[in-house]
């Protein structure tokens, strides 16, 4: 039983997966044939095994160093072989591998028309997933310049979206480096993010519209670009008075420009949304973030306009960061309370609010915000909130999932669900239950994680809100104690680290959220090695 096994012309993934959960739940009923192909590929490993464990033991039974590796020859078997390369390309430049990064153009010319399902190519990956790079020491953890030079050297093209992603995060060494490469065209937006006087005289032109000069005004604030805001401001203020006698009465035109160029979110409003309103909604949302409920009443009292029809993508936004953050539920509270459009939305906007309240241990939220969206009938989502009840329905007599199609459950049901980020693909079962499992356990509903780790759930989960991590990390830099508890006296790997930082949970904790008391909890029980 020791040997090495041959992998299949097409895999499956599932029944990969099947075969580590049969090796786990073998060692638990201490089969001695299972015990023996265990230790004939990972010795030293703790019995009974853990899910980890057992996936690590049926790689190297196929010829492989890990389960990550076995993963990948899958993908490549399974998948086209572009998709595989873009795969491998995208890595390397997560690492800053140009080496391995350069191998593959190389071999795969097509990479650098190659393109993901939702039209995003290899030069996007060299872009920000975070919203603000503006700070040079976060565009250097957050960028890959030196991909992005290599992709274009190679041929690749900058394309609109690419370029104004870069110009809403404030990258502007990613900028200088397109406009050095003669990649970006002479239009207004890109010729006031690179601070070029030229913007001012185009924005003269009657041809220009309101929208356009407003737009330009926006991103020279974004980029600091003072004098040439001022100057543009004028303009704007000059076609539309209004503009000019609402910021009058605010306080000056120069206090506005200044607010403004301090707001790194001053891009990531609806397209077509003025200054003014901009500038509304920053303050609302400063008032949301520092939990004073007074001001954010006083904004929306005078500004009625908000809570119209044709604002209802602005009033989600809105209420999204109260889904995340603790203590917010007053602010989603004054919205609706006010009879907000957004009530009335039929159907309702796209939204990850469920999704965030779930992800950040705010189920308490969900009779709020099923106002607005429904909640979708699947695993996660009755693991979320608690009903041991509905949790207990997809699964069959002998603990075994039950899904039916799993485009019924999330994530397979959600379109917005970041899968490129987590790298997760193919869909399978098994992102169902860990997810099911993360959620349970972020919102406390421990009995339930319990049930779903006894049915195949995996703690160790690379799952994570934005990039994979695992729930560990999730718990501790929300400062969630209870659940960073429960997680570890159920066996959590401490020592596993996220995919951007290298970190341990132990490292979110401490410099992520500065909470040295759930930092010495981790660093404590990672010492002990017994239960916190």
């Amino acid at each position: 039983m020791s040997g090495i096994r041959v992998l299949p012309a097409r895999p499956s993934l599932d029944s990969l997966r099947k075969q580590a959960k049969r090796l786990a739940r073998d060692t638990v009923a201490e089969s001695g044939d299972a015990i023996a192909r265990v230790r004939a590929q990972v010795p030293h490993a703790v019995l009974p095994l853990s899910l980890r464990d057992a996936q690590l033991v049926i790689a190297r039974e196929y010829g492989f160093s890990g389960w990550s590796y076995l993963m990948s020859e899958v993908e490549k078997r399974v998948g086209s072989e572009l998709d595989w390369a873009a795969s491998q390309a995208r890595v390397a430049i997560h690492n800053d591998n140009n080496e391995q990064l350069r191998a593959l153009l190389a071999k795969h010319p097509a990479l650098i028309a190659w393109r993901d399902t939702d039209g995003q190519t290899l030069l996007d990956a060299t872009t920000s997933y975070a919203m603000d790079c503006s700070d040079p020491e976060r565009e250097r953890t957050y960028t890959r310049p030196s991909a992005a030079e290599l992709l274009l050297d190679a041929g690749a093209t900058v394309e609109s979206k690419t370029w104004m992603h870069v110009i809403r995060t404030g990258a502007s060494g990613m900028l200088r480096l397109f406009a050095q490469k003669g990649a970006l065209p002479q239009v207004l937006p890109v010729l006031a993010a690179l601070g070029d006087a030229t913007v001012v005289r185009l924005s003269q032109e009657a041809q220009e519209k309101p929208a356009d000069i407003d737009h330009a005004f926006m991103i020279a604030c974004r980029f600091r670009h003072e004098d040439i805001a001022r100057q543009l401001l004028e303009l704007a203020a000059a076609r539309s008075p209004e503009l000019g006698r609402r910021i009058d009465h605010w306080r000056s035109r120069a206090a506005f420009v200044e607010f403004l160029m301090n707001e790194p979110g001053i891009l990531w409003q609806e397209p077509e949304t003025t200054p003014w309103e901009t500038f509304v909604v920053l303050q609302l949302g400063h008032a949301r973030d520092g939990n004073d409920l007074s001001a954010f009443n006083l904004w929306l009292d005078n500004e009625p306009w908000l809570l119209e029809r044709q604002h209802i993508e602005t009033q989600a936004r809105l209420i999204l960061p109260a889904c995340y953050q603790k203590d917010r539920e007053a602010f989603i509270v004054a919205m609706l309370d006010r009879d907000a459009a957004l009530l009335r939305a039929d159907p309702p906007p796209r939204s990850s609010h469920i999704v965030q309240a779930m992800s950040y241990g705010n189920a308490h939220l969900i009779p709020l915000l099923t106002r607005i969206w429904p909640l979708p009938n699947d695993l996660p989502h009755a693991a979320g909130i608690g009903n041991a009840i509905t949790v207990a329905r997809w699964f069959d007599a002998d603990g075994t999932p039950a899904l039916g199609s799993l485009s019924q459950h999330y994530p397979h049901n959600d379109p917005q669900f970041p899968r490129t980020d987590l790298h997760w693909s193919p869909p399978s079962a098994q992102q169902v239950l860990d997810i099911a499992l993360a959620w349970s356990v972020l919102n406390q509903h421990f009995d339930i994680a319990e049930f779903l780790l006894t049915r195949g759930a995996n703690i160790n989960t690379d799952w994570g809100t934005h990039e994979p991590a695992s729930i560990l990390h999730e718990a501790a830099i929300q400062g969630n104690e209870p659940a960073v508890r429960f997680l570890i006296q159920h066996g959590a790997d401490l020592t596993m680290t996220d995919y951007r930082y290298r970190s341990t949970a132990e490292g979110w904790a401490r410099y992520g959220a500065n909470n040295e008391r759930m930092a010495d909890i981790l660093a404590k029980s990672a010492q002990s090695g017994s239960e916190a």
